[in-house]
């Protein structure tokens, strides 16, 4: 299973000014199809008018955020940069958000606004159906450790893996996505770390729990 925090919206972000990735979405209808970063599709419609999994749209560069609020400018922002990727079957155009009660529904219900003509697909490519998905291995983790797993709150620690055939790593919950073989985090309660490691063969996932005492 993909990790889903590392796609959603959140608040913390928001309200810095800044959204660093991309954010995942819904779609009512999708193909029996799959486009890296997915690892799988939730149809069994093969119809090619239809978005395969892991499809990302981006937010077009000349279309005016202006008039929406600070907060929704930074979403959408994010949606020009990075663009979101269609992670699962639900409502259409429906980004995901982390559950907050920071947040002012009314406001993020403004943007529906954004019409889907508003986005252009990025590439595509490879799209993977069942006549062409890869034969192979998923990707090894022989190891995924901290450093102390016993920690006071503001304290650190340091994650570290090892870790072969994979395409890309992420830690969730955040940092999200990671380069190298370690990343610090400082958890505030206790939390478990999962590191799942991807590629065109499938996903592979290892555990750490982080005590905050």
């Amino acid at each position: 299973m993909r990790p889903v925090f590392p796609g959603l919206a959140r608040y913390d972000e928001v309200a810095a000014g800044e959204i660093k990735h991309a954010l995942r979405f819904t779609l009512q209808h999708s193909r029996k199809a799959m486009t890296p970063p997915a690892s799988h599709w939730a149809s069994s419609d093969t119809s090619t008018s239809l978005a395969p999994m892991g499809m990302r749209l981006r937010l077009k560069a000349n279309y005016d955020i202006s008039h929406f609020s600070a907060k929704n400018q930074v979403i959408l922002t994010a949606l020009k940069k990075y663009g979101m990727i269609m992670a699962d079957n639900g409502s259409s155009m429906f980004i995901t958000g982390a559950p907050d009660d920071r947040w002012d529904d009314d406001d993020l219900h403004n943007l529906g606004l954004v019409q889907a003509s508003a986005f252009e697909v990025v590439q595509m490519n490879p799209v993977y159906t069942s006549s062409n998905v890869p034969q192979g291995n998923a990707p090894a983790i022989s190891s995924f450790t901290a450093d102390n797993s016993n920690i006071s709150a503001g304290q650190s620690v340091t994650l570290s893996w090892t870790v072969s055939g994979a395409s890309y790593v992420i830690v969730s919950p955040v940092p999200g996505p990671v380069h190298g073989t370690s990343v610090s985090v400082s958890p505030t309660r206790t939390t478990t770390y999962t590191l799942y490691a991807t590629s065109q063969y499938g996903q592979s996932s290892h555990s750490v729990t982080i005590t905050v005492h």
